[in-house]
């Protein structure tokens, strides 16, 4: 049997931490034959409810779970963890400028920056979900010095999933003959889902839809998707988050078939400013990522990608002292 490695969850005792825990305890994430060492984080109040959900993931007798520690210490939580889903954020209250917003994850994200940097494996693999995910993704690493950028992304993986199921029931076709969806730039209303690369079973999927659809109903229903279902269900998005944070960290660990998008730090791919925490096309192997190569872009292309990577200058601009 391998040797168990160690995955901390942020924000464990909230509905998508909840949903991540027993997935990630299953081997949904890093295969049937990892066995795993859950650290659960959560803030001093919601300590009683993580001990629920520590005792409800120990009652499942998952064969993979070897320990589930819970705290509200994050450099005891993050201590030699060999993967992070950083879920837990301050979520935007009524009336609260996007700045504030901003500026109030990063008394949340510089620390475990610095905490993941001081007390985790050299070699740890960092998905910051809780948004504003990209920005959040930024201070983090640049909080942690002593860890390469390419350690940390942030999660687009929701936004990229949402584009293939609507393309799936737009043409009829199952999800798996869905390739090369790209979603580029910012996990927010900027985004830009990218289907001029895309191929449905053989067939380019610009051949199958046509451009006013794609324009008028496939981009705004990808970029509002989470809007739509908290206006359905009173609350945001939880299983379908916490299933996208799976995808993302099983695809970097493992590898991918596939292009999928992800946030990572640019370096200045595609005329992207370097250091912004941005969305790319990427192929996974060996856990490592790469942005996929050669790509043509039309003037719309490059316009919607400047609009989302304008939005992160923004930002970064604001945040700029947490950095």
């Amino acid at each position: 049997m391998k040797p168990a490695v160690r995955v901390a969850i942020t924000g464990a005792a909230g509905n998508i931490g909840y949903a991540a825990a027993f997935r990630v305890a299953a081997g949904n994430m890093l295969g049937s034959d990892q066995p795993i060492i859950l650290q659960l984080i959560e803030i001093p109040p919601a300590l009683d409810a993580l001990k629920g959900v520590e005792m409800e993931l120990r009652d499942c007798a998952f064969p993979l779970l070897h320990d589930v520690i819970c705290t509200a210490d994050i450099n005891q939580g993050f201590g030699d963890v060999d993967y992070v889903l950083s879920i837990g954020s301050r979520p935007r209250s009524k009336g609260m400028e996007r700045a504030d917003l901003l500026s109030e994850n990063g008394k949340i994200f510089g620390p475990q920056g610095k905490a993941i940097n001081d007390n985790a494996s050299k070699n740890v693999k960092v998905l910051v979900v809780g948004n504003p995910a990209n920005t959040n993704a930024l201070i983090a690493c640049n909080n942690a010095p002593d860890l390469d950028p390419s350690q940390f992304t942030s999660m687009m993986r929701l936004d990229h999933n949402r584009a293939i199921s609507q393309l799936a029931t737009k043409t009829n076709s199952a999800v798996t003959e869905i390739k090369q969806i790209a979603v580029w730039g910012n996990h927010s209303l900027s985004q830009f889902p990218d289907i001029s690369h895309c191929i449905i079973n053989g067939k380019d999927a610009t051949s199958l839809v046509n451009e006013a659809w794609y324009k008028n109903e496939f981009m705004p229903k990808v970029q509002k998707r989470g809007g739509e279902i908290i206006n359905a269900r009173g609350a945001s998005s939880a299983a379908s988050a916490a299933s996208a944070a799976i995808d993302h960290m099983r695809d970097w660990a493992l590898g991918s078939n596939d292009w999928v998008s992800m946030g990572i730090i640019s370096k200045g791919d595609y005329g992207i400013a370097e250091g912004l925490m941005y969305s790319f096309p990427i192929i996974c192997n060996n856990g490592n990522c790469e942005v996929v190569q050669g790509l043509t872009q039309n003037e719309f292309c490059i316009e919607m990608m400047k609009k989302t990577e304008n939005e992160l200058l923004e930002e970064r601009d604001t945040i700029k002292n947490l950095l």
